[in-house]
């Protein structure tokens, strides 16, 4: 591994269940328990693993092809189910469905034929989260000595 292929951030708290994290660009999101309590709409940390999984492909298919032609709709739903079983907390089921419509024109029926390569391709090679989660990859946790 080198310098380059480090990726991290930073979570603080900011109150009770409420957590910022931020990137090493300076970029921020915020999330929390999603207790509904206080008009608590932050994201879960669930939901931002949902959005992750969405948004990693979502890039990949844009650049592919909005090169060819603009989007006049450009949608990503995942979805997924989670369950508590002898393996702990999971989620079970996730999927990720593309509802993406270019007008016509210069380069949109040439968008249409890439786009399921595009989703395919992303999934199967390119988006490092659902990569990630498929292959299983370990998660460490420690705690620092203070």
């Amino acid at each position: 591994m080198n310098d380059n292929s480090l990726r991290s951030v930073t979570i603080e708290r900011t109150g009770t269940g409420h957590f910022t994290a931020t990137n090493a660009r300076g970029g921020t999101i915020s999330f929390g328990t999603g207790s509904g309590s206080d008009g608590d709409t932050d994201f879960t940390p669930v939901e931002l693993l949902l959005a992750a999984l969405g948004g990693c492909t979502a890039v990949d298919v844009d650049i592919a092809t909005s090169r060819h032609a603009e989007p006049t709709r450009f949608s990503v739903a995942v979805t997924g189910n989670k369950i508590s079983d002898e393996l702990g907390n999971r989620m079970t089921d996730l999927a990720v469905t593309f509802s993406v419509t270019f007008a016509d024109g210069e380069g949109a029926e040439r968008a249409r034929a890439i786009l399921p390569r595009a989703v395919k391709t992303s999934h199967d090679r390119l988006c490092t989260v659902s990569r990630t989660v498929e292959t299983g990859t370990p998660v460490t946790a420690t705690v620092e000595d203070v």
